[in-house]
């Protein structure tokens, strides 16, 4: 691939490096929030939903189809009436929480030293 260094490493300023596409999917604040709602195990949707308040369904339903899609959330349909639907983070999923984990609690350990505007 063309997004190669010299040295063989993936470089994510490289416009075409895939690398790219995974970094617009971790740093959206949707996603970032969303594998930090799994942490603690898997959950149904509207379990989610209640802990990213300010999500609409739609954006969510998105969110959770683009992990899925990136392979960092399984989503397990139980056969019930009503179907039962779970979420939960695969290991790369997982892997993936500890930097984003570090970054949150980054943000509410310094969201006073930001101006007010932000």
């Amino acid at each position: 691939m063309g997004c190669m260094t010299e040295c063989g490493a993936r470089d994510v300023y490289a416009a075409n490096c895939p690398c790219r596409s995974v970094l617009d999917l971790l740093a959206d604040k949707w996603s970032a929030l969303a594998l930090g709602a799994l942490e603690d195990g898997p959950r149904r949707f509207g379990a989610i939903k209640n802990r990213l308040q300010g999500i609409s369904p739609k954006v969510l339903t998105a969110v959770l189809r683009r992990l899925e899609d990136h392979g960092l959330v399984t989503r397990t349909v139980f056969p019930a009436v009503p179907l039962h639907v779970e979420y939960e983070l695969t290991p790369l999923g997982v892997d993936a929480c500890r930097p984003l984990n570090a970054l949150r609690t980054w943000v509410e350990a310094n969201i006073d030293r930001f101006p007010a505007s932000a």
